[in-house]
Order: structure tokens, then sequence, then C-alpha cells
């Protein structure tokens, strides 16, 4: 299965990716990750790619699409793909039809801006493996340590309010356009569309999905 996850930053991507990963074991590429893993790496792109995300904004096209066929390219994939925040445009999207990367189903995660700000402000990560936590909604055994590890949880410096406001304008903005663009594929049977209702809990989501991906 090739599966793309569409929502906003903090709306439970990255925690149902995780989920996904593990029930399906369908191997995990997140922009997100790839783009942390960027900016600690010793080359010239880390610094242009620290201010971008710093300031709110999205890195460009070329950039991601250059780091993910990077990423795809290191490994064999043959158990199918996860994407997590990738695509977010339709120039993206097309740029994966034209590596010949199909894709079989597309989740868009709806939820209110106003809950995303909570859910972001109280995120919690594990900075080497990139698991994801929340002071409220998806605790620690352990406050402020990681389940696997032990080791220390950190707030990213791009998880504030404004930040995450600048943010939320700038995914809108280049998103909407492609979840249109995916709207039209599903019609076109190209490929199963479904919304899900973000704002629960997250083995509700959890459930949800198995019940799509288990009738595939």
């Amino acid at each position: 299965m090739h599966i793309v996850l569409l929502g906003a930053p903090g709306s439970g991507k990255g925690t149902q990716a995780q989920f996904l990963n593990k029930k399906f074991n369908i191997d995990h590429i997140s922009t997100g990750e790839i783009l942390r893993v960027a900016v600690n790496s010793k080359n010239n792109l880390n610094l242009k790619i620290n201010n971008l995300m710093n300031n709110g904004k999205l890195v460009s096209d070329e950039l991601v699409i250059s780091l993910i066929k990077e990423r795809i390219n290191q490994n064999n994939y043959a158990r199918g793909i996860l994407f997590d925040g990738f695509p977010r445009t339709i120039s993206q999207a097309n740029a994966m039809k034209e590596a010949f990367i199909r894709i079989d189903y597309v989740f868009e995660f709806i939820i209110p801006d106003e809950i995303i700000v909570k859910r972001i402000i109280g995120r919690r990560v594990h900075a080497s493996s990139g698991r994801i936590y929340h002071v409220t909604f998806n605790p620690p055994k352990n406050k402020d340590k990681d389940d696997v590890t032990g080791e220390k949880l950190v707030i990213r410096n791009d998880d504030n309010e404004m930040i995450i406001r600048k943010r939320l304008i700038e995914y809108y903005k280049s998103t909407t356009p492609l979840i249109a663009y995916y709207q039209k594929e599903a019609k076109k049977h190209k490929i199963k569309y479904f919304k899900l209702d973000a704002n629960r809990k997250a083995f509700e989501v959890n459930e949800e999905l198995i019940k799509i991906l288990s009738y595939r």
C-alpha cells in the first residue's frame, strides 16, 4: 500500500503514522523528520531549512522533492510507503507521478485550528526517534521521558502559538488546491480518498483506519 496522510500540523498525522507503521508494517516517510535530519546535518542546506521552519514558513517544493527522492532511493520500500506530510502541493504530487510512485489511499485529517494550537503547545518529542507525546492527550509513562529509551523529551523550537498560526496559514494556502486535486483523482477511481474526524481520541481514529484498510 502507498498511503498519503494529509492534515494541518498537529492534526495527528504523526501519531497515526506510527500506528499504521506497526499495524501494517508499512515503511514511514515523514517530511518533518527528513527536514529535521537535514537541519542537523553538516551541509549548506541546514541553515536555510532551519530559518524557514523557525519562522513558520514552508520549505520550497524543489527542496522537499529532492529530499524525498533521496530517501526513497536509499531504501527498497517493498512493503509500501506511508507518506506523512508529503505531498503538500500539486507540484509535489506531480513529482511523485513523474517518479512513478503510485498512491492508493489518501486520508485527510479534519480538525479545528484552535484544537491544533492546544495540541501543539503541549507536544513533546523524542528527538532521535521522532516519537510524539502530549502532556494531556498522550503523556509518556514517566514525565518528560521517552517510553522506550527513557531519554528526555524536548519541545520543538517551532512549537509556539505564533509560529503555529503562521504554519496553518501557509498550510491552507498550499494544500487546499492539493485536496481538490486528490478528490478529482478519487472521482476518476485512481485513488481512494477518505476524510477523517481527527478531533477524537487516537484509538478511535485507529479503529476507523483499520476498518478502511482491512477491507481494501
